[in-house]
C-alpha cells in the first residue's frame, strides 16, 4: 500500500478532515525542578501547575485546533478530574458523547517532572483509560463510520485498540498509530496500521535497533515496514524526523525554537500529520507540517493547552 490518501474524500481539501480519537484522557500534574532528585532525597521545585492531557486528549485537540471535526472515544473517572477534563475538549468543539464516565474508577493521572532542560519524566496512573472496553470499542465503531481517520495510542488496552483498528480499515478509514507509552504490540497489529510514529525509545523496542541518529533511524523504519506498515515515521528530537513509505523517504530537520517543556509534543506531531495526509498534502510535506506542530508545542507549557493552531503552524513553515 502506498502513502497517498485513500479513496473515500481523503484528498478533498475543501471538506473538513474527520477525526476520531481513540486514547487515553487524563489530568497532568506538573513540576519544575532543577534536577531529578536521588532515592530518598527531595529536592525543591521551581513550579508546580495541573493540565488536561492524556496522549488522546491531546492528539484531540491538536486536531481540532488545525482545523478537523473530531470525535473523542475514551474513559474518565467518577472524581473531582472527570467533568473538568469532559468539559475542556467540549471546549475546543470535540464531540465526547462517546467519553464514558466511569464510576469506580478514579480518572488517568500523569505526574510529569520537568529537569532544568525542560525533557519531561513521566509517571502514569491511567486509572478509567485501563478499563476501557467492549463500551468503547462500540463507540469507536460508531464514530469511524464516514471518517478520514482514526488515531490510535496505546494509553488504553491494545486489545481494543487493534479491533477499532481492524474496523476502521475495514470501513477504508486510515489508522495513524503512536506507539507511545513503549508496550508490546502483537505481531498481527502492524498489518492494520497505515502511519505508525514511534520515537527513537520505542522504535528501539518495536525494532531492536538502536536509534541514535538519521542512519540507524532508516534501518528502524526499514524493519517497521517489513511489519506491514505502511508508512514509518521516527522521531529524533532535536535530530528531526525520519520517513518512509515504500513509495518515499526522507528526513526533516527539527525546527529551531526555545523550549518551555516537551509535554504533547509527539501527540501534536502525530495529529498534524494526520491531518496533513488527510488534506492531500504528500508525506513529506505532511512530515514537516507535523514538525513544526510538535516544536510549536514545546514553547508553551502544558499538555493540551500547548498544543498549536493552524494559523500558528502555517506561519512557523512560511518563516522557515
Amino acid at each position: 500500500m502506498d502513502s497517498s490518501p485513500p479513496p473515500s474524500g481523503l484528498g478533498n481539501a475543501m471538506a473538513r478532515p474527520k477525526v476520531v480519537v481513540l486514547g487515553g484522557i487524563n489530568i497532568d500534574l506538573i513540576a519544575l525542578t532543577s534536577r531529578l532528585p536521588a532515592p530518598g532525597e527531595t529536592v525543591v521545585g521551581e513550579d508546580f501547575y495541573t493540565t488536561p492531557g492524556g496522549k488522546g486528549g491531546n492528539q484531540a485537540v491538536a486536531a481540532a485546533r488545525l482545523g478537523a471535526e473530531v470525535s473523542m472515544v475514551g474513559r474518565v473517572g467518577g472524581d473531582i478530574f472527570g467533568p473538568g477534563l469532559l468539559a475542556d475538549l467540549r471546549k475546543e468543539g470535540i464531540d465526547v458523547s462517546g467519553v464514558a464516565e466511569d464510576p469506580e474508577r478514579a480518572s488517568g493521572v500523569a505526574v510529569i517532572i520537568l529537569n532544568a532542560e525542560r525533557q519531561n519524566h513521566i509517571v502514569a496512573a491511567y486509572g478509567a483509560n485501563a478499563a476501557c472496553d467492549e463500551d468503547q470499542l462500540v463507540a469507536a465503531r460508531r464514530a469511524v463510520v464516514g471518517a478520514d481517520a482514526l488515531l490510535l495510542q496505546q494509553e488504553i488496552p491494545v486489545e481494543v485498540s487493534r479491533a477499532a483498528a481492524e474496523f476502521a480499515r475495514s470501513k477504508g478509514v486510515r489508522v495513524f498509530w503512536d506507539p507511545a507509552p513503549a508496550r508490546d504490540l502483537p505481531d498481527e497489529a502492524y498489518a492494520v496500521i497505515d502511519v505508525l510514529t514511534p520515537n527513537q525509545t520505542e522504535a528501539a523496542a518495536i525494532t531492536g535497533v538502536d536509534v541514535v541518529d538519521v542512519a540507524s533511524a532508516e534501518r528502524a523504519a526499514m524493519v517497521i515496514l517489513g511489519k506491514g506498515v505502511s508508512v514509518a515515521i521516527v522521531k529524533l528530537g532535536e535530530q528531526g524526523v525520519y520517513y518512509a513509505s515504500e513509495d518515499e523517504s526522507g528526513h526533516v530537520l527539527a525546527f529551531s525554537v526555545e523550549a518551555v517543556d516537551t509535554v504533547a509534543a509527539g501527540d501534536a506531531f502525530g495529529s498534524a500529520v494526520a491531518v496533513a495526509l488527510i488534506e492531500g498534502q504528500s508525506l513529506g510535506k505532511a512530515v514537516r507540517f507535523g514538525a513544526a506542530a510538535g516544536a510549536l508545542a514545546v514553547t508553551k507549557a502544558g499538555a493540551q493547552a500547548a498544543m498549536p493552531t493552524r494559523a500558528e503552524v502555517e506561519s512557523l513553515l512560511a518563516s522557515g
